[in-house]
C-alpha cells in the first residue's frame, strides 16, 4: 500500500497543481504547530488507520500515514464499509474512544456541487466525514452505524479542481442575498469539522488557499474548535468561519471534546484580524427548562467579549434542534444524560427525511415561538447580530 512514489497532484490527471498550495503550519510558542502539542494529541492520537488501497498510495495518503508512524494500518476495500467498525452494535460502548484513537482514508467519488441557500449558496464536495469531537446532537453518525471516526479524503487535487470549474461556471454574483452580498459561497464543511481536519492533513489549508485564488466565489464552514495553525493560512476574506456556540451548561452537555464556548468566543477577534470573515451558529437551540435564561446570558456575554470589528461584520444563523431516532437509541448506550434534553416527545413531532430516517424536530407552533423568543433576546442584548436566516 506504501509503493507508489510522487509528488503534489499525482493520483488525478494534474486536474489541479497542489505545489502552489502547500504552506506550513503555525507554530506555537515553542515553536511546534498547535497540530504537534499535547491538547491536539489528546483529542486526536491515532493508534489504527484503515484506508483505501488507492487512498493509501495517494500524495495526501502517504503524508497522513507518516504523521502517525506508530498507528496500524490495515488495507479496506471501502471507507463505508470498514469490518468490525461500521455496522457494529458493540462499538457504541466505544463511541468516543473510537474517535480519538481510529482514522479511517478514502477517496471520494462524487464531486457534485450542491445549491443550498441557507448556510452557504452551494455545498461543496467535502474532504472529509465524521468527526473526532462527539457532540451527541451530530446528524453525520446517522449515516455511518455505530461509529464515527474521521475519514479523510486523499484526492483533494479533485475537489478543487470540481470547485474551480463550477466556480468558472457559476460566473460572477448578481444579486446579492443572505448568504452574502457579492461572493458564491461554498459550504466546504458538510460532514466534519474543518478544524479538526486540519490536525490530521492539509486538506482544509489547501481549500482555503484555492479560496483566496477565486474572486467570485467564498469558503464557508462551521467549527466548534479552536485551531490556532488556521491563522496562518492568510484566508484574504476568501473564508468564512462559523463558531457555533449555544449557552455553556449545554456545551458541557452536548458538545463533548469540543472547545468551551468561552474560547470560541475569545478566538472570533483573532480569526478576524487573521482575514477570515466571522460569523456564529446559534446552533443547535435546545429547548429544556430555563432555556431562555440560558441563551440570554450567552448573547450578554457576545456583547460584553467580542471587540467592535467582530460585531460590524458578524451575522448569525439560528438553527433549532432536529434530532434522530437511531442516534437516539446509540446516544442511550453511551451518553443517556443527553437524551434528556434532546429527545422531548411532549414537544417533537417526526419527520421523515429524504433519505428515509426518522428525524424528530419540534412541532410547528413550539418551534415558531421559541425562535420569536430567541429572535427578541438577540433585539435586546446584541442588537449588532444580524441573523441570515432562522430554521
Amino acid at each position: 500500500m506504501r509503493g507508489r512514489s510522487g509528488g503534489p497532484g499525482d493520483g488525478a490527471e494534474g486536474l489541479f497543481d497542489m505545489s502552489e498550495l502547500m504552506g506550513t503550519p503555525a507554530e506555537g510558542a515553542d515553536g511546534r504547530a498547535f497540530r504537534d502539542g499535547t491538547q491536539a494529541r489528546r483529542l486526536l492520537d491515532v493508534a489504527e488507520i484503515h484506508a483505501e488501497p488507492a487512498a493509501a498510495d495517494s500524495w495526501r495518503g502517504r503524508q497522513i500515514i507518516a504523521r502517525y508512524p506508530d498507528a496500524r494500518l490495515v488495507e479496506t476495500e471501502s471507507h463505508w464499509r470498514v469490518p468490525h467498525l461500521h455496522g457494529n452494535a458493540g462499538n457504541v460502548e466505544r463511541w468516543v474512544r473510537i474517535k480519538r484513537d481510529t482514522l479511517v482514508l478514502g477517496e471520494r467519488k462524487s464531486f457534485g456541487i450542491r445549491p443550498n441557500g441557507r448556510s452557504a449558496d452551494w455545498i461543496a464536495p467535502g474532504l472529509s466525514n465524521g468527526c473526532a469531537m462527539a457532540c451527541a446532537y451530530c446528524y453525520v453518525p446517522r449515516r455511518k452505524g455505530f461509529a464515527n471516526p474521521v475519514t479523510v479524503f486523499t484526492n483533494v487535487d479533485r475537489v478543487l479542481a470540481a470547485l474551480g470549474r463550477h466556480i468558472a461556471a457559476t460566473g460572477p454574483k448578481r444579486e446579492p442575498n443572505q448568504c452574502d452580498d457579492l461572493a458564491w459561497v461554498y459550504d466546504i464543511g458538510e460532514n466534519g469539522d474543518c478544524s479538526v481536519d486540519d490536525l490530521i492533513s492539509d486538506n482544509t489549508a489547501d481549500l482555503v488557499r484555492a479560496f483566496r485564488r477565486w474572486p467570485t466565489a467564498k469558503a464557508s464552514f462551521a467549527t466548534k474548535f479552536v485551531n490556532p495553525d488556521l491563522l496562518r493560512l492568510d484566508p484574504r476574506g476568501r473564508t468564512r468561519i462559523r463558531f457555533s456556540v449555544m449557552p455553556p451548561d449545554d456545551s458541557r452537555l452536548l458538545d463533548i471534546r469540543t472547545s468551551p464556548v468561552p474560547d470560541r468566543l475569545a478566538a472570533a477577534a483573532d480569526f478576524l484580524e487573521a482575514g477570515y470573515e466571522v460569523h456564529f451558529n446559534l446552533s443547535p437551540v435546545v429547548i429544556r427548562p430555563g432555556w431562555e435564561q440560558g441563551w440570554d446570558e450567552l448573547l450578554r456575554a457576545m456583547d460584553d467579549v467580542l471587540p467592535g470589528s467582530v460585531k460590524a461584520q458578524a451575522a448569525a444563523e439560528v438553527i433549532m434542534l432536529t434530532h434522530n431516532q437511531d442516534l437516539h437509541e446509540v446516544n442511550l448506550g453511551w451518553h443517556p444524560r443527553a437524551e434528556e434534553v434532546l429527545w422531548r416527545p411532549d414537544l417533537q413531532q417526526p419527520k421523515r427525511s429524504e433519505n428515509g430516517a426518522r428525524n424528530v424536530r419540534y412541532r410547528t407552533g413550539t418551534k415558531a415561538s421559541a425562535v420569536e423568543t430567541l429572535r427578541r433576546l438577540i433585539d435586546a442584548r446584541a442588537p449588532w447580530l444580524r441573523v441570515r436566516y432562522a430554521f
